[in-house]
């Protein structure tokens, strides 16, 4: 027992974690899971239950094949319309100021992608020149070509699909910082926004620091959902998914397969935030919150005790390292 409450010190296992369906095992990551259940080496009589009974996109284990028939049709999600997106693009380019206010007491969470063009002598300074923001609907709410502050030596047009004439008459990123900035604070100073209660929404994406920071904007950590690097649906190595690979895995269809669209970026990034959102945990704050308290529920001076407890009492006692977006809910 000594050497298991030393594991428990320091692995955060909580009732947060991915669990497998069969044998009852806490993973750190669902790349975890899906290794333990159809990785190279997988647990062999858990694989087995699982090839019958599991589905390999949200890795739940159901009790029949025909149960697990019925919940594929709701878990295999498909590819954003092309042409909605085109159609809502440019209603939202075209939409007057009146529409843009009324829009601010819209949805509470958002996603943001952007795409990238190249800055700089060889090209490879990313700028942003087309962004996108949506709500949980997958409406866009707003969507502009951006105009960079500097020239554009490589327009990246095998995957961006931007040209010089999209960003002739573009937003200046000033103003389009400011149109995001205020939306995103919904009226409140960005110094004064918390994370519960407020009137400041959520923001989704994937890899948003580095969006966030082309388009020079700041935003409080504790109001995004960045699916690159929430532990769960990160690597084993600890490093992160790329947005097709997660979207593809856990999603089941595939993105960035051409010209990549900054819209269908933030439809994938929304559905994965609500898939992790919607994983029916406990809805107990303390063990999910990833708090600094969470990392002293083991202290040394109370061993004895902590020895004589079953795994069950010491998982109780334990708590994640990281916010469990289910918190959200």
């Amino acid at each position: 027992m000594e050497h298991l409450v030393e594991h428990m010190r320091v692995s955060f296992h909580s009732v947060h974690e991915p669990k497998c369906g069969i044998c009852q095992k806490h993973c750190r990551s669902f790349e975890s899971l899906r290794e333990h259940l159809i990785g190279p080496l997988p647990k062999i009589e858990c694989a087995r239950i699982f090839s019958i009974r599991g589905c390999s996109l949200c890795l739940n284990v159901f009790d029949s094949s025909n149960a697990l028939r019925i919940h594929r049709g709701q878990c295999q999600l498909s590819r954003a319309a092309p042409n909605l997106n085109i159609s809502l693009s440019r209603l939202s380019l075209q939409s007057s100021s009146s529409d843009y206010d009324a829009r601010m007491q819209g949805p509470r969470v958002v996603a943001l992608a952007c795409k990238m063009v190249g800055g700089g002598s060889d090209g490879s300074l990313d700028l942003c020149a087309r962004v996108c923001l949506i709500g949980e609907d997958e409406n866009i709410i707003f969507h502009a070509y951006v105009r960079p502050q500097i020239p554009v030596t490589n327009y990246r047009y095998e995957t961006t699909g931007i040209r010089p004439e999209h960003l002739r008459d573009a937003t200046p990123l000033k103003q389009v910082q400011r149109r995001i900035q205020d939306f995103l604070c919904n009226g409140e100073p960005i110094w004064k926004i918390r994370s519960r209660g407020g009137k400041a929404r959520r923001l989704v994406g994937h890899g948003l620091d580095h969006d966030l920071e082309c388009l020079g904007i700041e935003y409080p950590a504790f109001m995004m959902r960045d699916t690159a690097n929430y532990p769960p649906l990160m690597k084993t190595s600890k490093l992160s998914n790329s947005l097709k690979y997660l979207t593809q895995a856990y999603l089941g269809y595939d993105i960035q397969t051409g010209i990549q669209d900054p819209y269908e970026d933030c439809v994938a990034a929304m559905r994965l935030y609500i898939r992790m959102r919607s994983q029916a945990h406990p809805r107990d704050y303390s063990s999910g919150s990833g708090e600094a308290q969470n990392r002293n529920n083991f202290p040394s001076w109370r061993q004895r005790e902590l020895e004589r407890m079953t795994p069950d009492q010491l998982l109780e006692l334990s708590g994640s390292d990281y916010y469990c977006w289910c918190l959200d809910s």
